[in-house]
C-alpha cells in the first residue's frame, strides 16, 4: 500500500480565530490552549500579531515559553517594524517562524495599498530578505490571492521563494472560490512556477460562502501540503477553515491517502474548551463538534442506526471524542427508538405494552417536543 502523504496542519485559532469581536482571550487563557493545541497535535501554531498590541505581543512571548514541540508563528505585515518585533516575541521559541505577507490581487493593490503590482512585488521580496536575518523558516501569504491574476501571483511566489521565502500560503482571505477554482489556482501554481517546488503550498480559506472546506480539501488534492484552520472554524465574518472537518475529511476518505499528525479523540474536548473560553457557542448542528453531530431523531434513521450504526453514521463518534451517538426521543421516533431507550433503563415490556406506551408516548413528544428518561419512567409508572 502507498504510503500516506502528510498534511501539515497550521492552527490560526489565537491570531485569525481570536479577532472575531468579543471573542478576545487573556495571556493566561491563550498560553492554555497553546498547549492543548499542541498536545492536539497541530504542526505550527500561530500564535499571533505582535505588533498590533502590547497584549498580543506579551501573548506570543508566553505561549514561545510553555510550547516545546510545535512550530511557534507569529503574522506580520511586509514591513521591517512588523518583522522585527515578530523576531522579539518568538525569542524563546524552541522552533519559529515568521508569516509574513502582502496583497496580491489589484483590488488590494489599487485601493488598499493605493500602490502597483512592481512597487508591491518589490516590498514583498524586500521584506522576505529582510526577515531572512533572524528566520530560516518564512512563510509568504499573499493576500486575497484568491481573487488576484493568475500571472502576476505565479510571479510574486516565484520572487518570494527565489527570496527565501519556505511555505506560499494561497489565502483565499474574502472567501470567493469555488472548489474547482480554488483547485486549478493550486495546480497552475504546481505547474508555471518553476522553483515552487523549493516551498509548501499552504490553503488558508475563509468561509464567506460556506466552501472553507471544500476549497482547503480541493487545494490538498492539487498539490497543496499545508491546510491552515481553526477550532470550530471561528474567524473573522464567517469564519476560517474547521479543523476538525478538514482532518476528519481525510480521516472518513481514505483513498486520498493523505495523514495528518492530530489526535482525533482530543478534538470535541478542545473544541468545548474553546468554545467557553471564548464565549463563542458552537451550532448544534455543526459538522464533527456540534450537539447533534452524533445525535438521531428521525424515525427512520433511528431505525436504520439502531441496526447497523453505518447506515446514517460515517465517523465513530468515539474517535472525535464522543462517548457514544445519543437517540433523542421526539415526536418523529419510532417504536424501536422507544424500545431501545427502555431497555437501557431496564424496562422490557411486551408488543402489545410498548404499543399502547407508544401512543402516549407520541401525545407526549408532541408536547415537550423532547422526552427525557424521566418522562419515560412517569409513562410506565415507575420511579426513579
Amino acid at each position: 500500500m502507498t504510503k500516506k502523504e502528510k498534511i501539515i496542519v497550521f492552527d490560526t485559532t489565537l491570531r485569525d480565530g481570536e479577532q472575531v469581536p468579543g471573542c478576545q482571550l487573556n495571556s493566561k487563557e491563550k498560553v492554555e490552549i497553546a498547549k492543548d493545541l499542541e498536545d492536539l497535535g497541530v504542526d505550527v501554531l500561530e500564535a499571533g500579531f505582535p505588533i498590533s498590541s502590547p497584549g498580543d505581543f506579551n501573548s506570543i512571548v508566553e505561549i514561545s515559553k510553555n510550547v516545546k514541540k510545535t512550530i511557534i508563528c507569529a503574522l506580520s505585515r511586509a514591513v521591517v517594524m512588523d518583522i522585527d518585533m515578530a523576531n522579539l516575541s518568538l525569542k524563546d521559541a524552541k522552533r519559529k517562524r515568521l508569516h509574513t505577507g502582502i496583497g496580491a490581487s489589484d483590488i488590494h493593490i489599487k485601493y488598499k495599498f493605493k500602490s502597483t503590482r512592481e512597487k508591491v512585488l518589490e516590498q514583498a521580496v524586500s521584506a522576505v530578505k529582510y526577515a531572512r536575518k533572524y528566520f530560516d523558516d518564512i512563510e509568504f501569504y499573499p493576500e486575497d490571492a484568491g481573487r488576484a491574476d493568475q500571472d502576476f501571483l505565479s510571479k510574486m511566489v516565484e520572487e518570494v521563494i527565489k527570496a527565501g521565502v519556505t511555505v506560499i500560503n494561497i489565502a483565499d482571505t474574502t472567501g470567493y472560490n469555488l472548489p474547482d477554482m480554488y483547485g486549478e489556482k493550486i495546480k497552475f501554481l504546481k505547474n508555471n512556477v518553476p522553483n515552487i517546488d523549493k516551498a509548501t503550498i499552504s490553503v488558508h480559506c475563509h468561509n464567506d460562502l460556506g466552501l472553507a472546506t471544500a476549497n482547503s480539501i480541493a487545494g490538498l488534492q492539487n498539490g497543496a501540503r499545508q491546510v491552515e484552520v481553526t477550532m470550530n472554524g471561528i474567524g473573522e465574518r464567517a469564519g476560517n477553515t474547521s479543523l476538525e472537518e478538514v482532518v476528519m475529511a481525510l480521516h472518513a476518505h481514505k483513498h486520498l491517502n493523505f495523514r495528518t499528525g492530530i489526535n482525533t479523540k482530543k478534538i470535541v474536548p478542545l473544541s468545548k474548551k474553546v468554545s467557553k473560553l471564548m464565549n463563542m457557542p458552537v451550532q448544534r448542528n455543526k459538522a464533527i463538534v456540534g450537539a447533534n453531530a452524533f445525535a438521531h431523531s428521525s424515525g427512520i434513521h433511528q431505525d436504520g442506526f439502531l441496526k447497523h450504526r453505518e447506515t446514517y453514521e460515517i465517523i465513530d463518534p468515539e474517535v472525535v471524542g464522543v462517548d457514544s451517538s445519543s437517540i433523542d426521543l421526539t415526536a418523529r421516533s419510532g417504536r424501536a427508538a422507544l424500545s431501545h431507550r427502555l431497555s437501557l433503563l431496564g424496562i422490557t415490556l411486551s408488543k402489545i405494552e410498548l404499543e399502547t406506551l407508544y401512543t402516549k408516548f407520541l401525545e407526549m413528544a408532541d408536547k415537550k417536543k423532547l422526552v427525557h428518561d424521566e418522562d419515560l419512567y412517569e409513562l410506565v409508572k415507575k420511579k426513579k
